[in-house]
Parts: C-alpha cells; structure tokens; sequence
C-alpha cells in the first residue's frame, strides 16, 4: 500500500486533446530516455497547498491562479496548455483521494505539486509528439526551521545569478531551481539560511530568493521587484500568487506599494523585509548580508510583516471571511 497517490496523468498527442484524467496509486512512471524533458528540459511545475480549517474542513487555495501561470509556462516553453477547468478539477480530485493524509489544523499542510512536461521521446531538439501532466502530493510541515515565523539570515548573492531578460526566470521551470543549489550550499556554510539573487546585469537590485519573492518595507511603503508588466520591463521575476495575495491585501489596508526595480541599498536600511511563496508562506528577514556588511531588520516583530501572515494565513484557514473568493473548500 502506498503512503499517498499520483493523480490526474494526461497524456496529449499532437492534434488531439488532453485525455481523461485517472487517480493511481503513487508509484514510478515509464518514460523513454528520450524524452524532452530528460534532454532538454523542458518541462515546468507548480506549488499549491491543502490544508484544514479549525472544523477540519480541507481548502485549496487560488487553483485557477496557478493554471493560469502554468499555461503562461507552457507557451513559453512550447508546451500546449492545460484547459483551467481541467486543471484546477485535477487539483480537487487528488486532494480528495488522499484526504486522509491532510493534517490536522496547525500541524502542516498537504503539498500538492502539479508537473507538465515533454514525455515523448525525441531526439532533435524541438517539441516531442507527447505531453504529460500529473499531480503528486505530500504532507509537509514549515520550509525553514523553527516557527514559521521565525527570522531568516539572507546573503545577497554576488558571485551567481538566477534569471536573465529575455529568459525563463519569469516561468516555474524545471531548469530554473538546480542552479540555485550550489549557492545555496556555500551560503548555508557561511551561516545563512538561503540567499537572494540580484539582477544578472548590473548586480544593483534585488530580485528573488531561490524559491521564493522578496519584499521590503522602509517608512512604511512596500516595495516589491516588479515582473514584466506590472511594474518592470523585465521577465526575471516569477509571478507568485502568495505574492500577488500580499499586494492586494497591502494596498486594500492603505499601505503605498511600489513594483519595479529595489535596490540593494534599499533593503540594506529596510525597517523589514520578507520572503513570500507557497512553501515559504511569509518568512520574515531578520538579517541581510552584502559583501561583507549585514543589516539587522525588525523580523518577525515588523508590524506589517505580522498583519499580512495573520490575514493571509486566516484567509487560507477560513479563520477570516475571505472578500477575494480565493479559498475554494473541498468537503
């Protein structure tokens, strides 16, 4: 018997659509050594989470967000798209079948990790005749260690970079996470718990944690990297939906909120600062590092820090009435 399940596998041929979705036991799955997504990489992800209320109902969270950046992704990567209504039912449907296995209310959450990719075996470089989509999940406690609220060390990275314009930094790709491990290796050698990427061309902004957005508060005005679009000419910032949440809720509570370019400078005298993500949820910063020089912030004490986790955190709890329509309940 397996611990969890692997639901919801499509396989897409050129010229037809996606087939009928199936739940199965969690188990490996065949995949020639041709494929695309072994050779060339293509293929992306998403991150999303279920998890009980105080009455023990199960919620997801903005399903419809995430199909909407994933189908950004496979556009990007020259995958076809999967239908939103498709998607987001794949999301309920292997949530359900594993019920069992969210935890209780405060004890963590069930990961659901949906994957789209290349499956097809190909040699040439160009998009195979197959897709796969499938969904597997897990149960999982916080990201970092301690609380969930519990300050992080952050090391402006100076020696590697994460995204370039004109690249994928804007798309969940598969490609885009390995890259940040070696950096994530030295940094957690020197004392640190993660860093945080700067632009690729200049090294005078900030961009992103590995796997998480960056937010900085000073005299209470809330910057953010912006992504193209909304704020930026450029596409190296992912567009977070947990991201996206704490936008509203900043400027729907009054705070002045600016997207675009933050410069180092700017969080080396923020008054906070924060990481935001699916995983993550909001982790504070207590400290960052550049070359050498570290700046202490308020860290899980910032008080808009602690306003946004609480409503967000309500909001996906059912704790507090959500205005957004963003928590969709599952029983």
């Amino acid at each position: 018997m397996t611990d969890y399940s692997c639901g919801c596998l499509m396989v897409w041929q050129t010229g037809d659509k996606w087939a009928p979705a199936e739940v199965m036991p969690y188990g490996d799955i065949p995949t020639s050594p041709r494929a695309a997504i072994f050779n060339y990489g293509q293929g992306l992800f998403e991150g999303m989470k279920a998890q009980r209320t105080a009455e023990g109902k199960i919620v997801i969270f903005r399903p419809d967000r995430n199909s909407r950046r994933a189908n950004y992704g496979c556009e990007r990567l020259m995958m076809p798209p999967v239908p939103e209504e498709i998607f987001v039912q794949a999301v309920k449907d292997v949530v359900l079948a594993n019920a069992a296995w969210v935890p209780p209310a405060g004890q963590g959450t069930l990961y659901i990790r949906p994957l789209i990719m290349g499956s097809g075996p190909i040699l040439a470089l160009a998009p195979p005749a197959s897709f796969t989509f499938m969904i597997y999940v897990s149960p999982v406690g916080s990201y970092f260690k301690g609380n969930q609220l519990t300050p992080i060390k952050l090391k402006l990275e100076t020696g590697y970079t994460r995204a370039a314009p004109g690249g994928v930094g804007g798309v969940k790709a598969v490609g885009n996470y390995v890259p940040s491990l070696k950096p994530q290796k030295e940094a957690k050698e020197q004392g640190f718990d993660n860093v945080i990427f700067l632009d690729s061309e200049e090294g005078k902004y900030i961009e992103e944690v590995s796997t998480s957005n960056v937010f900085v508060v000073k005299d209470d005005v809330v910057y953010t990297p912006g992504v193209k679009g909304g704020g930026s000419p450029e596409d190296t910032i992912l567009e977070g939906v947990t991201r996206d949440c704490l936008l509203t809720l900043c400027r729907d509570k009054g705070y002045e909120v600016k997207e675009g370019l933050v410069p180092v400078e700017l969080m080396m005298t923020a008054d906070e600062a924060f990481t935001v993500g699916t995983a993550v949820v909001i982790s504070p910063i207590g400290e960052a590092t550049h070359l050498g020089t570290t700046h202490k912030l308020a860290g899980e004490k910032g008080p808009i820090t602690q306003y946004l986790y609480e409503t967000l955190v309500g909001i996906q709890t059912g704790k507090i009435e959500d205005p957004y329509g963003w928590t969709i309940y599952l029983d």
